[in-house]
């Protein structure tokens, strides 16, 4: 059975994606670059997890603890600063709702295939003909809102 409380936390983190993107497009076009906003955005971002995590267990992240990391760990970092700069510059041209659309169909393809095998040591979940068609499912309906565009 699901939890409600994280179904609707993942929910509301998921419905301000697009909300950061617009903002995020918004602030770089009022700093004249838009590849200044993620700078801005990940300070502000610093700031907050920093002060959430002072808040919720009374301690910041001890540093000295990085040297038993696995390097690959640090990819994250990469990857986000990818995610939010590539939103960031795509939102004005392509829309906000097809860069939002186009990463949440690739998150669950590739969230599938990661927990079907359980990389990274995720927990598996390995794929079965239900969620095999659910992800077909999207797909399509990927493909159908695109078709105006195809046309155009």
């Amino acid at each position: 059975m699901i939890s409600i409380r994280y179904a609707l936390w993942s929910a509301a983190a998921g419905a301000l994606i697009p909300v950061m993107a617009v903002l995020n497009a918004r602030l770089g076009k009022d700093l004249d670059e838009p590849l200044h906003a993620p700078v801005i955005l990940f300070a502000v971002g610093l700031l907050a997890s920093l002060v959430t995590s002072l808040g919720l267990t009374g301690t910041i992240p001890d540093l000295s603890k990085l040297a038993t990391a696995r390097p690959m760990d640090f990819v994250g970092g990469l990857i986000v600063a990818f995610y939010v700069i590539s939103v960031t510059l795509l939102a004005p041209r392509f829309g906000v709702a097809n860069v939002i659309l186009f990463a949440m169909v690739a998150q669950i393809v590739c969230a599938t295939v990661i927990n079907h095998f359980g990389l990274f040591d995720s927990m598996a979940r390995p794929v079965n003909l239900v969620r095999l068609g659910g992800l077909v499912l999207l797909l399509v309906g990927l493909c159908i809102t695109q078709l105006e565009n195809i046309n155009s």
